[in-house]
Parts: structure tokens; sequence; C-alpha cells
């Protein structure tokens, strides 16, 4: 952990979900510690409920959806209002607790911060909260995000409400960015374009190995060059380069996780040197290809 919650843990009231709450006008963040292994233990909330690991590993089991994933540091996982995550702690002991932190944040937050992003982008794609789970592994912003959201609300500094409701602003920002990127991709794998972005998006999918050819993207959204980048922007936070770059080391762990060479998935994703391919995905990633490969 980049932090020390030692001296807030001198009290165990339980060893399984011990938690500690904080509370700002939109949100309450909970650090959960569990200290001995346990199964099927069941999580939910009212509100949408946006948790990150910081130590140890989950196995999260959603039985609405057949979700049944492990959870590990450095990722996101979002549940929806009223569902619920039933978790297992395979690993966790007094020496060595599982801790996971949990922020709670109210409906209103979420509607106020999609209605201002839906103004600031004129997009033909509406912003919103999808009522649904999100599991994904998140960047060194998102982690040094929570990391201040954590300092937020539990040091008593000066401004804390508003410096907690930036902080709030951002992660939501982030939340709702994810979910559009998503649903492009959604309706870019179906072939159901509901919007010029979404039809880019399924050719960059099925030419990652090949340069960027803006002239062609431009033609299959029919934009000019300027309009193309701005809307491109607009809908998905990055622009063209920027994602598919993200698309090529995503499809890279997809690659790594089934044992394939290094040097080969370089040379598939459009890499001129597997040092390059190494030094993208642990500048992206934190460690080598090498070493996420082993894990």
């Amino acid at each position: 952990m980049r932090f020390d919650l030692q001296a807030r843990h001198q009290q165990i009231d339980k060893l399984v979900e011990n938690k500690l709450s904080f509370n700002s006008e939109h949100a309450q963040l909970s650090i959960y510690d569990t200290y001995e292994r346990a199964f099927n233990v069941p999580l939910s909330s009212n509100n949408v409920l946006f948790c990150g690991m910081l130590q140890g590993k989950k196995v999260m089991h959603v039985e609405t959806c057949d979700y049944h994933h492990d959870f590990l540091p450095n990722e996101s996982f979002v549940l929806a209002p009223e569902q619920t995550v039933h978790i297992d702690f395979p690993d966790a002991s007094e020496p060595t607790p599982t801790t996971c932190l949990a922020i709670e944040i109210n409906s209103d937050k979420l509607a106020d911060i999609a209605q201002k992003l839906n103004i600031q982008n004129q997009t033909s794609i509406e912003v919103a909260y999808q009522n649904e789970l999100v599991h994904v592994e998140h960047n060194w912003q998102t982690q040094a995000l929570l990391d201040r959201m954590v300092h937020l609300f539990t040091e008593n500094e000066d401004q804390r409400g508003f410096l907690i409701d930036l902080a709030l602003n951002e992660l939501v920002t982030r939340l709702l960015t994810q979910q559009t990127r998503e649903l492009i991709l959604k309706c870019a794998n179906s072939q159901s374009h509901q919007d010029p972005i979404s039809e880019v998006v399924e050719y960059i999918e099925h030419h990652l190995s090949e340069p960027l050819d803006i002239d062609t993207l431009c033609k299959i959204a029919c934009m000019s060059r300027s309009k193309f980048f701005n809307y491109f922007k607009s809908c998905l936070n990055m622009t063209p380069q920027q994602w598919l770059q993200a698309r090529r080391l995503t499809k890279a762990k997809e690659l790594l996780r089934k044992g394939k060479s290094i040097t080969q998935i370089g040379f598939d994703l459009g890499f001129n040197h597997t040092s390059q391919f190494s030094r993208t995905f642990k500048n992206a990633f934190g460690v080598s290809p090498k070493a996420f490969q082993k894990n």
C-alpha cells in the first residue's frame, strides 16, 4: 500500500470485513479488512459502489450475470445499486489481511456529472451511468486518485469537503468515460453502428497491427480531419493513436495470459521491436510483459 493505515487498525471489531467509514456530502469511503479466510460473504449497496483492492486477493461472484473472477490490486470493481456480490477471501490472514476500499456514490452526483459531460461533449452518444457491473484494470492515474481520496477522507485538512468533491468528480468522470468506451466497443463488436465512431472503432479492432490510416478513418466517419479528431476525442477521451495503443496493450495482455511468445505478440500487434513493446507495456501497467506473464 502507498499509505499507512496501521494506526487506524488498532481495534479489530471482527475478523471478516472489519469496516472503517468516513463520510462526505455526496459519498462515503469505507476501508474493509479481513483477517481470516472466508467464503461467500455478501456485499451490496443502495448506491453505486466503486471498489479498489489495496492488498491481497478477493474472488467475486455475481450470480445474476454469472460472473466469477479474481479481484486484485490496481483493479476497479464497480457494483450497481441493489446488485449483490458474494466474496471469497482465499488468502486472508491476521499477518497479511485482505484490504479493500469502497466508495459509495449517490445517484445525484452521477447524474450531475453525466449532464455536464453531455453539455461539454456535444456528441450523439449520450453519457449516462449504465446500471451494470464494471471490472477493469485501471491505470496509474486512477490508482493515484484513489490514494489521494483515502488521504482526503481520513485526514482533517482545510477545505476537506471541497477537495473531496473535486476528487469525486474526477472518479465519476473516469467511471462514465469507461462505460462509454465499453458501450462503443460493444456496438463495434456487434456491428450495431449507432454512431460513426463505433464503425471507426470496429475498423481499428480489425487492423491493430497496422499504422493508423487517418484518411481511411475520416472516410468511414464521413468527417473532415479536424472534425474527426475533435469528435473522436469527445467520445473516447483519447486521440485515435492513444486508442490504438490502448487496444493493442489490452490485446497483448490477453495473449500473454494464453502463454504466447512475447516477441511474437509485439510483432503481431504492430510494434517495431520487442524492446519497444516491453517498454510501452511497462509504462502502461508498471510491470514488464515477462513479469506479467509469470504472474
